[in-house]
């Protein structure tokens, strides 16, 4: 049953990637349905971005109350009727406020369903989490390829999106009683085992700051390129919604393979050394989207930043009980994620506003100015680390 359960826990992280890449896919129609500016998309995903970090910082007294299962079945259920409520909205104000609903539902998925197999499952597992989420987000560009030229539109794009997690939250309520079979009334972990620090005292702990500068830049690319990949292809490469929208779900089925292969690799390579070859490949691929190009290289250079930029982001979160020390280590956590919901929440929407401003010509700079940052940073963290924990 245990491997029943976590089948149904991968499919509900396909749930949670649904969403993710659906608006920005969407955004190029939806703009012109609306007549707004491109830029003004950044309202939306800062403001998803917020109810996920007010469902990140409020869930665990909510698990603690209501158990992982029906958190996961609830909150799913949530984002379903968020993505139904989208296909209606009359005006981008609405949406922002369907906004709000739905990154609180995302936000309470994601922790809850992050803590549970790290506790129960293996790091393998959890990074073919991770592989499933990049199921979601590839699912959804494709689903939008599909109809947005027709007379549904991106409306109907939702629609059917909206079905499929509708489908995913019947399945987490049917399973709720499985959960307590396998593995038992959830209890909390003993407090004693854990070191509480202060954000001051976290942030003296010499590599803390520039691991949550990896953070940053790595999902700053992730999030900039599903949010305004399909913009920039519209906008700067003259492509028709609709082969923007296939393009976008190359990129994510690169980052959904990218993850996959780290978890396959994992039990021969140290993590460092996976980081390493995913920046190698995510190097050469936003040169690649700098060249003069056609629609093909344009497939290819998203493809590979998806697949160079995957592995990263599950990479940097296995390493910090061995960077830090498991005492601490979810202290540590908690202040990378918080940094990497700060690249999440910024770095998209500043990409639009620079975008609207100087055209989304900037938009492959824009990628490359974090790598840049991104490469010394992690070079240095390297030595830091190694003198501190002497490791290999």
């Amino acid at each position: 049953m245990a491997t029943v359960l976590l089948i149904i826990i991968y499919i509900a992280f396909i749930g949670l990637g649904i969403p993710d890449s659906l608006f920005g896919t969407a955004w190029p129609a939806i703009y012109s349905d609306f007549g707004l500016p491109f830029s003004f998309g950044s309202f939306v995903t800062v403001i998803v971005s917020c109810g996920t970090v007010i469902s990140s910082i409020i869930s665990s007294k909510v698990i603690a109350k209501l158990g992982t299962n029906k958190v996961s079945a609830y909150s799913t259920l949530l984002t379903a009727i968020a993505l139904l409520s989208y296909s209606f909205a009359p005006n981008l104000w609405v949406m922002c406020f369907l906004s709000v609903i739905l990154g609180i539902g995302a936000g309470s998925i994601d922790v809850a369903l992050n803590n549970y197999v790290a506790l129960h499952y293996s790091a393998t597992h959890m990074s073919f989490l991770h592989c499933f989420y990049g199921v979601g987000v590839s699912v959804s560009p494709y689903i939008l390829s599909l109809v947005i030229a027709g007379k549904s539109g991106w409306r109907g794009g939702y629609r059917i999106t909206f079905i499929i997690q509708l489908a995913i939250a019947a399945l987490l309520f049917i399973s709720l009683p499985l959960w307590h079979k396998v593995h038992g009334a959830e209890e909390s972990t003993d407090e004693a085992e854990f070191k509480s620090l202060s954000l001051r005292s976290i942030l003296k702990i010499p590599g803390v700051k520039m691991m949550c500068g990896l953070f940053i830049t790595s999902c700053a690319i992730e999030c900039t390129c599903g949010g305004w990949g399909s913009t920039f292809l519209v906008e700067y490469k003259h492509l028709s919604p609709e082969k923007a929208a296939r393009i976008i779900m190359i990129y994510y089925v690169g980052l959904t393979l990218g993850r996959f292969l780290s978890g396959v690799l994992a039990t021969r390579l140290h993590s460092w050394k996976i980081i390493k070859l995913g920046q190698i490949v995510l190097g050469a691929a936003l040169l690649l989207l700098v060249l003069p190009s056609n629609v093909y290289l344009c497939a290819a250079g998203m493809f590979l930043i998806g697949l160079g930029n995957g592995p990263l982001f599950p990479n940097f979160n296995y390493l910090t009980p061995e960077n830090f020390g498991s005492d601490i280590s979810q202290s540590v956590i908690g202040i990378q994620m918080a940094s990497a919901y700060i690249g999440i929440m910024l770095a998209p929407a500043l990409c639009g506003l620079l975008g609207q401003t100087f055209g989304m010509v900037i938009f492959p700079f824009y990628l490359i100015l974090f790598y840049v940052i991104m490469i010394p940073l992690t070079i240095r963290v390297r030595a830091v680390l190694k003198k501190n924990t002497k490791q290999s």
